[in-house]
């Protein structure tokens, strides 16, 4: 599985100012980029589990794990990023 790597830049201000409230900013920011990962699959999963349910021309077993639903929904022709939803 490829990996994506992201690097956050706060100046020396913006640092101070995080660590007036934080223990540890990275654990934060990890914390916060796995809830957002976690809240995107959940939304994902049942936008698209309605999706295919209501889709007639779809017979296929819908997928119970995570990679197989999400190479399935990708895959398929009606499939749309927020970018290209946004664009349209």
């Amino acid at each position: 599985m490829a990996t994506t790597t992201i690097t956050v830049e706060i100046d020396d201000t913006d640092q101070k100012v995080l660590l007036n409230d934080l223990l540890d900013i990275n654990q934060w920011v990890q914390g916060a980029v796995t809830g957002k990962k976690n809240h995107s699959w959940k939304r994902m999963q049942q936008e698209w589990t309605i999706k295919l349910m209501e889709d007639s021309s779809f017979t296929d077993p819908i997928p119970s794990n995570k990679a197989d639903f999400v190479a399935l929904v990708t895959a398929r022709s009606d499939y749309k990023t927020r970018t290209e939803r946004d664009a349209s």
